[in-house]
């Protein structure tokens, strides 16, 4: 599966802050933009896998997962 999300990058200092606008809490920063790129990547995947981790521990066999597309 293929998701595509918004990348917000901006320039603090001598930072690069960075996170991605539909999903609050992943975050991070860099000290060049490419590391800043290669963080968020790292912090979205570990979000998403954390949410997925808590879905199926809370909810276990009784869990009905189904894709879900919408346009925006």
């Amino acid at each position: 599966m293929v998701a595509q999300f918004t990348a917000v990058y901006l320039k603090r200092g001598k930072w690069f802050l960075g996170y991605v606008e539909e999903i609050p809490g992943v975050n991070t920063q860099g000290k060049t933009l490419f590391e800043a790129k290669k963080n968020l990547k790292e912090a979205l995947i570990m979000v998403l896998e954390a949410n997925r981790a808590i879905a199926h521990r809370a909810h276990g066999r009784t869990l009905l997962e189904e894709p879900l597309a919408i346009a925006v």
